[in-house]
């Protein structure tokens, strides 16, 4: 049995992995937007959110928007450090700021919706709620 109903899923759709202890390195202050995936292994959760990223790998590659990964089973200290009450989840940043946060999974359309509006210049002034 593998652990993930998708084992090539971070080959098939790149993110950049990051531990707890290394996140402010990856979050410089420079205004770009990025989004944290936090997952576990044997999640059906996540493996319902990869699973239907990969369907539509195209709506979720944004060429202004890098991703971050990290396994919490592995780094509980990146699950307390954003008080994680389940997973996925996904958190939003723009630069150092973090802009907010998706809990589990909502599907393909609000997930989509909710990166779209933050990607435009008047989400600084009004964000959505996440």
């Amino acid at each position: 049995m593998t652990e993930t109903a998708h084992p090539r899923f971070f080959w098939q759709f790149p993110m950049q992995l990051v531990r707890h202890a290394r996140l402010d390195e990856f979050l410089p202050d420079d205004g770009r937007l990025r989004i944290l995936f936090l997952w576990g292994k044997d999640c059906p959760n996540c493996d319902i959110a990869k699973g239907q990223m990969l369907l539509a790998q195209e709506r979720f590659s944004w060429p202004d928007v890098q991703w971050l990964h990290d396994n919490v089973y592995e780094d509980p200290t990146m699950a307390t450090h954003f008080g994680l009450h389940g997973i996925p989840a996904f958190f939003v940043f723009r630069g150092a700021k973090k802009l907010g946060r998706i809990g589990q999974w909502p599907g393909t359309e609000a997930f989509v919706a909710a990166i779209e509006k933050l990607r435009t210049p008047e989400a600084e002034v009004s964000r959505p709620a996440l």
